[in-house]
């Protein structure tokens, strides 16, 4: 029989469920808008690509004033004003099929409602981290960050099968619908918890914590493409294929990211963020090559999986080392930039493999975000040589 969770894993359980209803509505229009901005509106593929990548764009610039609020006002105001953009990035979203009629005003409002929504996203999940390590300790950290992203990619691989599915019952708009819900479900519970106090300390200038953290976030944002590549495309990828369930490859990503992370909880603990970060790039190169070279859906749909294996430790390792390179008091605004990295690299592989797609092919993509896996996986083991030698 399975061992209860801790007092503490049920504390820190009771903070991500958030980060898991912030990512579901995140996770529930990925493969849907795609198809909605090319088929129904009839907009090439470089503009459905920007349709989902203006979301991590948004994220991207979210981030640090993400971080300073936690470090300043605390976390939990900063999930309150997520979700309060996440349900209005919700009802942009209806308002856009209501206009379908009219493309160009139907495609703004999409993107208004998608920089809506990549907002929401950077307040909520930088947020239920900080809330997490302010309830449980610092001590716990790896624990809370873990346990983060678990709720993350576990709800984008629940919410892509049953956005597909909602979708092609009751459209885009069903789904736009379903979010405001959530949003405002998730505002009520937020709203009866107990908050943490922002940690006391000095504050540094912003641009030094990006000084010490640029090192690995571009380690982070080329680790960082796959998944990119992957959410924005590969429903398209199917389709120019004649492929059908596009949806199993986002469930075995979201799948296996989880997985791994239960299955190895102590790795980076055991083996450190440089040698686990350098592992696990690699594993998701393999995924991605195979993505590219798979004759079948269902091998594509493997090489989806192998993706998120690899891509599951990558975060939390070379995190792990970041965040140790300032002090508790703007350890929010180090998780805030650090973690932009992934969403710059997210903001500019959409319009990137959607060019590429026209030049070459859908596969291409998959080609080109193995390489930046492998060129990630060099550039960390210089970082720890580097770190040796101190």
């Amino acid at each position: 029989m399975a061992a209860a969770p801790t007092p503490v894993t049920r504390r820190v359980l009771g903070i991500v469920v958030f980060n898991f209803i912030g990512y579901f509505c995140v996770g529930l229009p990925l493969a849907v808008v795609p198809g909605f901005v090319h088929s129904t509106l009839g907009y090439g593929t470089v503009l459905a690509g920007l349709a989902v990548s203006l979301q991590y764009a948004a994220t991207l610039l979210s981030r640090t004033v993400a971080g300073r609020l936690c470090d300043q006002r605390g976390p939990k105001v900063s999930v309150l004003w997520g979700f309060a953009a996440c349900a209005l990035a919700g009802a942009f979203t209806v308002a856009a099929v209501a206009m379908s009629a009219t493309p160009a005003l139907s495609l703004a409002l999409l993107f208004c409602g998608r920089l809506l929504l990549g907002c929401g996203e950077s307040l909520v999940t930088t947020a239920t981290i900080m809330w997490g390590i302010g309830a449980v300790g610092a001590a716990h950290t790896g624990r809370v960050i873990s346990w983060n992203g678990v709720t993350t990619y576990g709800a984008l691989a629940v919410s892509a099968p049953i956005g597909v599915w909602l979708g092609e019952r009751h459209g885009l708009g069903a789904l736009g619908a379903v979010t405001v819900l959530l949003a405002l479900v998730a505002l009520a519970g937020v709203a009866l918890r107990r908050g943490v106090l922002p940690v006391p300390g000095e504050r540094i200038p912003a641009r030094q914590v990006l000084r010490r953290m640029l090192p690995f976030g571009l380690c982070l944002g080329l680790g960082s493409v796959g998944f990119g590549a992957i959410t924005a495309f590969i429903a398209l990828y199917y389709a120019d294929r004649g492929w059908s369930h596009a949806a199993l490859a986002m469930t075995l990503l979201g799948a296996t990211f989880v997985l791994t992370r239960l299955v190895f909880p102590n790795a980076i603990h055991r083996h450190g963020g440089y040698r686990v970060a350098m592992v696990s790039l690699g594993v998701e190169a393999l995924g991605l090559l195979c993505l590219w070279l798979a004759p079948t859906p269902l091998l594509a749909a493997l090489g989806a999986g192998i993706t998120g294996a690899g891509f599951a430790l990558v975060f939390p390792s070379l995190g792990m080392e970041a965040v140790r390179r300032v002090t508790e008091s703007n350890r929010g605004t180090a998780l805030g930039i650090y973690s932009l990295f992934l969403d710059l690299a997210l903001a500019i592989t959409g319009p990137l493999a959607g060019a590429m797609a026209v030049a070459w092919n859908y596969g291409a993509i998959y080609l080109l975000a193995a390489i930046a896996a492998l060129t990630a996986a060099g550039t960390s083991l210089l970082l720890a040589r580097r770190a040796a030698l101190r």
